[in-house]
């Protein structure tokens, strides 16, 4: 199965209005980065024990790993889970910036260092997220 199949099945399997929302906020970054790697994340670690929501990622950067190693990882990110849905923006080091220059525009958001998390897309503005998405792949840190 390949990255797109896994992708389709995950949005195809969120139950509605969710899954239009994530439906939306996929083809929203993938406006964004056309051509970006992606990356489907089930959830799940080694021996195959759920340890997250499933992740859809776009995009790759350098990450530095606990044991030391530096692997690819993406930039951004999309998971949908039971309160609403998250976006992740890695790589940031200003732990401030995302707060400081999104949250009074994004509408009916919680914004942390990395994450951006809303119950339905209607909540927010969508301009302001498609910025700071755009933001994301261009930080390089």
């Amino acid at each position: 199965m390949t990255v797109q199949d896994q992708i389709n099945n995950y949005i195809s399997s969120l139950p509605e209005p969710k899954r239009a929302d994530v439906e939306v906020l996929h083809q929203m970054i993938l406006r964004v980065k056309p051509k970006c790697k992606l990356w489907f994340l089930d959830g799940t670690n080694s021996e195959g024990k759920v340890v997250s929501n499933p992740n859809i990622g776009y995009g790759s950067r350098p990450h530095k790993y606990a044991d030391g190693i530096t692997r690819d990882f993406y930039q951004i990110g999309l998971s949908a889970n039971k309160t609403g849905i998250s976006v992740y923006i890695l790589g940031i080091e200003d732990k401030k910036y995302l707060s400081e220059t999104y949250a009074k525009t994004l509408g009916k958001a919680t914004v942390t260092g990395y994450c951006i998390r809303f119950k339905t897309l209607k909540e927010i503005n969508p301009n302001s997220l498609e910025a700071a998405i755009a933001f994301g792949f261009e930080n390089q840190n």
